[in-house]
């Protein structure tokens, strides 16, 4: 019975039209993230780049977040909720330290998640700067920390608290 009814409803959704044909079974709609210049649409929901017109580049704009955070990470997600695993590590071992860390999650922006590349000129996220110098990722934290490097590099931050 329990059989039956499972393939009574495989064949319904492949029957079943959802859109867009997905490997010749499965049927789903695929999003856009573009944005149209619809008169419509009214000026609060326009996708908006928040540097034009400031005068301010985004490589000055990282620039400036490194400089003026003693632990800066751009990571996928926030250090509250981070969404890899990668990422779950490096503040894992940042907060066993105590240190205020700042974040910008690089999954809100991709422009900014190709500038942070351009920047450190490395591929990879999370990427972890400490007092104005990149360190690397979650493997090098976790190195840093195990041979008690991380320490000695953290001793002078004050702590969040």
């Amino acid at each position: 019975m329990a059989t039956s009814l499972s393939n009574m409803f495989f064949k319904g959704l492949a029957n079943r039209s959802f859109g867009r044909p997905l490997n010749g079974l499965f049927y789903c709609t695929r999003y856009s993230t573009t944005v149209s210049n619809d008169s419509d649409t009214h000026d609060d929901f326009k996708a908006a780049n928040k540097f034009e017109g400031s005068g301010i580049s985004l490589a000055n704009f990282i620039e400036q977040d490194v400089k003026d955070n003693p632990v800066m990470v751009y990571m996928k997600g926030v250090p509250d909720l981070p969404q890899c695993g990668f990422s779950s590590l490096a503040v894992r071992v940042l907060k066993h330290y105590d240190v205020p860390i700042s974040a910008r999650n690089i999954l809100e922006d991709v422009e900014l998640k190709n500038a942070v590349k351009a920047f450190s000129t490395w591929p990879t996220f999370p990427q972890i700067f400490i007092k104005g110098e990149f360190i690397g990722g979650s493997d090098i934290i976790l190195n840093m920390h195990q041979t008690g490097e991380l320490k000695e590099k953290l001793k002078d931050i004050t702590s969040k608290k």
